[in-house]
């Protein structure tokens, strides 16, 4: 077995000659040198100089460094230089120098040349990776200078994943003809975490909401899987930015962090991270005027864009916003190289801030090209259809910035720089933009569980950046106990190189009797184009087919309406329509106020067997309130079937989720068949309705726990009623509920827990008002929905 030391820990078989030896600490040993006595001052002349014990370093090598000649008288300061000079050349593991007469005999011991290199005791970080860090190569001179830096970056590295007390130790194993094993052992430690994130000086905000804010996350239960939890320097320096951005943002222009202090736990197994900050006041905007130097831009065209108002909390973004707009109008209106400066006044007694938007001229400067580097997979294409501005236009530094923003939004890279520099001539500019691309595919095996469905398997993949076209292709497979669903869907974000998103859908849906009383098949198609109208709001248009049939189910008893609807067979309906959206939710860090508002309809009768029109609505607003610390949610949805040939079955019919109300089982009010059988089996069979309506109030909170558990609570109210079942089925015998007027309503408390496989609710409901023949269920489990 080969022996195994800590290089350096070698030592010369003169131990003897003590008078004669410099010890050199190299790393965990020693190596001894012999230098010449320099105990008296005197003085030598050699006839010849010896050199032993050189193998690869050429003769000549070894006295040019030496630099002594013979024949000339050389003193004893002198013989020691050389000496030093041979030590510092780096070639040498050993060296000594020694006049014999008139001979001068320099014996050195090369380094030997590096075999291979191994890794031992590392499991976080894979040998490739850790290859990439060192600068010891196979084949090269060993170094153990080399080998100590490498064993540096190394634990350099595991400390930026939160490993401080990782430990490198190199060591070698000699091998014949002067080689080396060069091995690295590796103690990795346990991750230092963040037991703690502390403010000081915060009095608006509380410890938990900002928090919220930063990157660096508190270790919770999941420790062991969640990453965030552990003290990276550059990710402290970044989430000084991002408070700063966040305060900015409502409206304090003072605010800064004095200091970032992270305390090590005497344990060193994790750290108390406090951050000192001064928020300072509050300031809104005074008043927004615009003037021109600009002589053919009318400073009151430009004034009606910029949906600013006095009073309103101060925010850069809507400074940014309103610049956008007026630079967008001078575009349109032909204006080349109008710059939208503005000039902000301060008014410390009312704490407002005045800003006047002067309109420039900007300097005459074109785009000459767009260099893109470092992609490999994603095409050119791709990239450049992120700018507005293409070679030749004027330059703009904001679109510039705005197309770097978009790049990045893509989430193919790893990193995107975005950089202008002087072009050909001084009027013209090249922009430089250099990617680094990661994976952009993932394939999902993972399980379900709903209150509502039971247990089931999911398997999805996913690819964002299709061949490299930035498109989206996504494959879903999953089964519960009572159903299986199987799914394709691609979408082309540019149509055509236009801002025209287009998208492709197939999916095979089959269910049997579990929440329903009946066995479907359903297989539909759809295509569409989405257009963008403003920057708030967007246009779907929609063409589709679906074929679909209800089955009688063994295991299940049916009243004549579901009878009847069965013997129908497969019924396909072709639909054309339109989906309208507005979106005011607000972009940006951690936005907190917004309103989404749908409105769309489909109408089938381009081929198939039925008529109708489906109109659907949704509208939902939030706001955070309390210094942001409680979330109040309102939303209201709504539709219709409107058939004019054939009839609607149970299965087309709405029926209202159970994440829209809660405090029922999935159909467990509205219309129903309810009787025997002529062989007196009993039924009770939910049918849905042509029309419903949902009105939902809600109220999250937090409930004083550590934030690191991941747990808040909620409130919520809901009112919702389902109704019209359809002449085809009205007046049928045993059918309950088909009128308009019995709205239900709900209260109830919800639990949100933020885990690791995701945002799970707990609902605990009761209702107030409901119907005899409703089912009620008083708790449920699902996954969060997010506005």
């Amino acid at each position: 077995m080969k022996k195994t030391t800590p290089y350096g820990a070698r030592t010369s078989s003169r131990r003897g000659r003590a008078n004669r030896t410099v010890i050199a600490a190299l790393l965990a040993g020693t190596t001894i040198v012999t230098a010449p006595d320099m105990t008296q001052a005197q003085s030598y002349r050699f006839n010849s100089v010896q050199v032993d014990g050189n193998a690869r370093i050429e003769t000549g090598t070894v006295l040019s460094y030496a630099g002594i000649a013979r024949g000339e008288a050389v003193s004893a300061a002198q013989l020691n230089d050389a000496y030093q000079r041979l030590v510092a050349s780096g070639l040498f593991e050993s060296v000594e120098v020694t006049p014999r007469g008139g001979t001068l005999v320099i014996a050195v011991t090369e380094y030997p040349t590096v075999n291979r290199i191994r890794f031992e005791g590392n499991r976080k970080l894979k040998d490739e990776d850790l290859a990439e860090i060192i600068q010891s190569k196979p084949r090269l001179v060993f170094s153990p200078t080399r080998a100590q830096s490498d064993a540096e970056a190394i634990a350099e590295t595991y400390s930026q994943q939160g490993r401080i007390s990782a430990r490198v130790t190199p060591k070698i194993i000699r091998q014949s003809d002067n080689r080396v094993d060069l091995v690295y052992e590796v103690f990795e430690g346990r991750n230092s975490e963040v037991n703690r994130i502390g403010f000081v000086g915060n009095t608006v905000y509380s410890d938990r909401r900002l928090r919220r804010v930063l990157g660096t996350k508190q270790a919770g239960l999941f420790r062991q899987i969640i990453g965030r939890d552990t003290l990276v320097e550059d990710r402290l320096q970044f989430d000084e930015q991002l408070l700063r951005d966040f305060y900015l943002s409502r409206g304090y222009i003072d605010f800064r962090t004095t200091a970032v202090n992270a305390e090590l736990a005497r344990e060193r197994d994790g750290y108390f991270v406090t951050f000192n900050v001064q928020e300072g006041q509050q300031f809104r905007f005074g008043a927004i005027t615009v003037v021109s130097d600009y002589p053919q831009a009318d400073a009151e065209l430009y004034e009606s864009v910029i949906k600013l108002r006095p009073g309103v909390v101060y925010s850069p973004t809507l400074v940014e916003n309103a610049i956008a707009r007026m630079e967008n109008l001078a575009i349109r209106e032909g204006l080349d190289f109008l710059r939208v400066e503005p000039r902000v006044t301060r008014n410390d007694r009312d704490l407002t801030l005045d800003v006047e938007f002067v309109l420039t001229r900007g300097p005459r400067i074109f785009v000459e090209r767009i260099d893109v580097e470092g992609n490999t997979t994603t095409l050119d294409a791709v990239i450049r259809r992120q700018f507005r501005t293409v070679e030749g236009d004027p330059f703009n530094p904001r679109q510039i910035r705005e197309a770097a923003e978009r790049i990045r939004a893509l989430d193919f890279f790893e990193s995107a720089d975005v950089n202008a520099r002087e072009g050909s001539t001084a009027d013209q500019v090249v922009v430089d933009v250099d990617v680094v691309e990661k994976p952009t595919g993932s394939l999902a095996f993972g399980g379900t569980y709903s209150t509502n469905s039971g247990f089931g398997i999911a398997v999805s993949f996913a690819e964002t950046n299709f061949l490299g076209r930035g498109q989206r292709l996504n494959l879903t497979f999953s089964g519960a106990e009572a159903n299986q669903t199987y799914g394709i869907k691609f979408t082309e974000p540019a149509f055509l190189g236009r801002d025209v998103a287009f998208d492709f859908a197939l999916g095979y849906t089959e269910t049997e009797a579990d929440n329903v009383d009946y066995d479907t098949e359903v297989l539909a198609f759809s295509t569409g184009l989405t257009f963008p109208l403003t920057d708030r709001t967007k246009l779907n248009l929609n063409f589709g087919y679906k074929e679909s049939e209800m089955k009688a189910s063994t295991n299940a008893t049916i009243g004549s309406v579901i009878t009847g609807e069965v013997a129908q067979g497969k019924i396909g309906a072709g639909t054309i329509g339109y989906n309208f959206s507005y979106d005011s939710r607000e972009t940006g860090l951690d936005p907190n106020k917004g309103v989404l508002f749908e409105f769309g309809q489909d109408f089938a009768g381009i081929g198939g067997d039925v008529q109708y029109v489906h109109t659907k609505t949704r509208a939902v607003a939030q706001t955070r309130i309390l210094n942001e610390e409680v979330t109040l949610r309102a939303s209201v949805r709504g539709g219709m079937l409107n058939y004019t040939k054939g009839s609607s079955r149970t299965m087309d019919r709405l029926a209202i989720l159970s994440d829209y109300v809660r405090g029922f089982e999935p159909d467990g009010f509205g219309p129903r068949q309810i009787g025997t059988t002529g062989g007196g089996a009993a039924f009770d069979n939910a049918l849905g309705g042509n029309i419903y309506a949902v009105a939902s109030f809600e109220a999250e909170f937090p409930l004083g726990l550590p934030e690191e558990y991941g747990v808040s609570g909620g409130a919520f109210y809901d009112i919702a009623n389902v109704w019209d079942v359809g002449a085809s089925s009205a007046g049928a015998a045993g059918v309950v509920g088909d009128d308009s007027g019995a709205f239900r309503h709900v209260v109830g408390l919800s639990l949100f827990w933020d885990t690791p496989i995701g945002p799970l609710r707990f609902n605990f409901s009761k209702a107030l008002k409901k119907e005899s023949f409703d089912r009620e269920q008083t708790f449920n489990v699902s996954i969060r929905s997010q506005f």
